[in-house]
């Protein structure tokens, strides 16, 4: 299997054009989750290594800030070939690191892809404004520049194209970047670094860090040379982020928590919400922000749904990722499992139904059954927290102000679901639902067109779409005087 990936494995750290390991030789060992077997290390870096990296990135700055949006769009356009050329590569590596299917897997490679080529194009169309003057004899310009050196930092559920959406907007504009991958999935992340560099990309535009949390976020977060901080992953962590970031008033944006409502009303078309529901649900072994985390069904179809979602649920082919026809791998670690079976303990102490799953899998090791509960009430944990599991809670409701109170009911807001044929209803709920994604009729709704990110206490700023570069980009008015006209 390693024969493909090993080109892209690298078990060093990408600063300034070098692959490097750690000052002090320390290493993290990466486990694949299907098996519990150590695929390899990677550096245990901290706080010198960061702050070298970022000063390469300053360094590289200088000199890439200059290149035109021209340039910089043809070296995109280079790096998403690479990418799909090495697409089965860079999948298998995914998958054996992460745990997820090899289908799944070349569909986020495909996805980083994409988000590159978007960006290519967006490089491009990074307009300013000319303003019509006040004053006879001068003239206002708006012009935008890109922010400087950025800290991203990824989780490791979508460890290639969480990754896409921060490179990407930053090479465009014109920035540079120190990038620190999740441990769990650092090879994906590192991936990047071979890329970049097989590409021509400049050394330093792009250097990726691996190691202590702790220390490389803080080194990120407090250096006055980082000019912006793009993060994914948890609400918890996020905030701790956003506060460290204060003390230098850096740009922040944060991808973070979700608790995504799938609404099912009674004049929905069931087989479609059904096929949306084991999307929403499942994929990734419901380890995504965006991942149903409430379904609330209408009492009219209620009992159908349930019948009809526990029966597919029971069909999904779990196993290894590397093998042919799987459609739920593992969970990433023994903790995930437990934090799994604590709510299921917990619903079901308050009256909640198990009509498919569970437990964990025969599998063993982190496998668990795709899971239904019925009868769900919300007083359970799951109705205010993330489940990052393949367990799928339905509670049932009467009218459509409830569904949507019920729905808004979270410090959340990322994605939403929802299924009905009625139109009127269809404009009334998704005005009403106080979320960043809106899914009507769709399980499914993440593209490189659309701006992706949440409100309240799910985030700051937008992925892709035309919104995803401004993060990226300080504007900057020149008023210019003296023109004797």
């Amino acid at each position: 299997m390693l024969q493909k990936t090993s080109h892209f494995m690298r078990q060093a750290n990408l600063i300034d054009g070098e692959w490097v390991q750690a000052d002090s030789g320390a290493t993290i060992d990466v486990i694949n989750p299907a098996t519990g077997l150590k695929l390899g290390t990677v550096p245990k870096a901290g706080r010198a290594e960061t702050r070298r990296a970022i000063e390469a990135a300053d360094r590289a700055f200088q000199t890439f800030k200059k290149t035109s949006a021209l340039e910089r769009s043809k070296l995109l356009r280079k790096l998403h070939d690479a990418i799909l050329d090495n697409q089965d590569a860079l999948a298998e590596l995914l998958t054996l690191e992460q745990g997820k299917s090899l289908t799944e897997a070349k569909g986020e490679v495909g996805s980083s892809a994409a988000y590159v080529l978007w960006f290519a194009e967006e490089a491009r169309r990074a307009y300013g404004d000319v303003v019509p003057s006040p004053w006879a004899d001068r003239r206002i310009m708006v012009t935008r520049e890109p922010v400087g050196v950025i800290g991203a930092i990824t989780p490791w559920n979508f460890p290639s194209s969480m990754l896409a959406r921060k490179i990407a907007p930053a090479i465009a504009a014109g920035c540079t970047a120190v990038v620190k991958p999740a441990s769990q999935t650092p090879y994906s992340g590192l991936a990047w670094g071979a890329l970049c560099e097989e590409v021509g990309i400049p050394n330093g535009v792009v250097n990726i860090v691996t190691g202590s949390a702790g220390e490389i976020g803080d080194e990120l977060c407090e250096n006055p040379i980082i000019k912006k901080i793009t993060f994914t992953g948890s609400t918890e962590v996020g905030k701790l982020l956003i506060a460290k970031s204060a003390s230098t008033v850096k740009k922040v944006s944060m991808e973070l928590g979700g608790n995504a409502p799938f609404i099912v009303f009674d004049d929905a078309d069931l087989d479609r919400a059904v096929e949306g529901a084991m999307m929403a649900k499942y994929r990734n072994s419901g380890q995504t922000c965006v991942c149903t985390n409430r379904f609330f069904v209408q009492a009219g179809i209620y009992d159908q749904f349930v019948a009809k979602l526990a029966e597919a649920s029971n069909q999904l082919k779990v196993g290894p990722g590397v093998e042919d026809g799987v459609q739920q791998g593992p969970l990433i670690d023994e903790r995930a499992v437990e934090k799994v079976e604590e709510l299921i303990a917990d619903a079901t102490s308050k009256g909640g139904k198990v009509v498919a799953g569970g437990s964990r899998h025969e599998l063993g090791g982190s496998f668990f059954q795709p899971t239904v509960i019925a009868d769900a009430q919300p007083s359970m944990k799951f109705m205010k927290e993330e489940i990052f599991g393949p367990v799928a809670p339905v509670f049932k409701f009467e009218t459509e102000e409830e569904a949507v109170a019920l729905a808004n009911d979270t410090e959340f807001g990322l994605a939403c679901y929802f299924y009905t044929s009625d139109l009127g209803r269809a404009f009334r709920v998704m005005e009403g639902l106080k979320y960043g994604m809106v899914g009507v009729n769709e399980g499914l709704i993440t593209t490189p067109e659309a701006p992706f990110g949440g409100v309240k206490e799910s985030g700051l700023g937008r992925e892709g779409g035309h919104q995803g570069i401004d993060d990226y980009l300080d504007t900057k008015y020149v008023c210019i005087g003296g023109l004797g006209l």
